[in-house]
């Protein structure tokens, strides 16, 4: 008898397992800026200083791996003395070439609050990860205020649910 109990539990908690959802897509704010996204899991938050527009650049990243893909933010400030359009170009060229890309399909995007000076743009390519796998990628770059951004979404298999409910979330205030 208790065996038989003991079974039907495990077989509830089994069951309630499979309705946890694989995307817990969550609101947070990229900080210290005043963008907000939707992520699919709780987000790991890091820096580091890389070489960017010609200058040793703190670059910013949020992000997390849910459903078999990366989900990431990335940003860093630029100030005055660069044109944000030429940033925004050398990182999509350094992610293509990171990613061993061919070429990539833009097309123009909307992020409410970016700079329209610098319009958004979305980004699809496939390439290789560094161990050789397939990797697809959209990203979408933008600027604002002094700022660069690229949310990217790195994947075996792009979902149009996914992407869509990720980049169609990026917004200022």
């Amino acid at each position: 008898m208790h065996c038989l109990r003991f079974l039907s539990f495990l077989a509830v908690l089994w069951g309630l397992a499979g309705c946890s959802p694989t995307l817990n897509w969550r609101e947070v704010r990229v900080e210290p800026t005043a963008l907000t996204a939707l992520l699919p899991c709780k987000p790991d938050v890091g820096s580091r200083t890389v070489p960017f527009a010609g200058r040793p650049t703190e670059l910013h990243m949020v992000g997390c791996d849910a459903g078999g893909a990366t989900f990431a933010i990335a940003f860093a400030a630029i100030g005055d003395a660069d044109n944000p359009r030429d940033v925004l170009a050398l990182w999509k060229s350094a992610t293509l070439a990171n990613m061993r890309a061919a070429g990539a399909l833009d097309r123009p995007f909307a992020v409410p609050g970016a700079d329209t000076a610098v319009p958004p743009w979305r980004s699809s390519a496939s390439g290789q990860r560094a161990g050789g796998q397939a990797v697809q990628s959209e990203a979408v770059y933008f600027a604002r205020g002094g700022q660069v951004f690229q949310a990217v979404i790195y994947a075996d298999r792009m979902t149009a649910d996914s992407s869509e409910t990720f980049f169609s979330s990026l917004r200022f205030p």
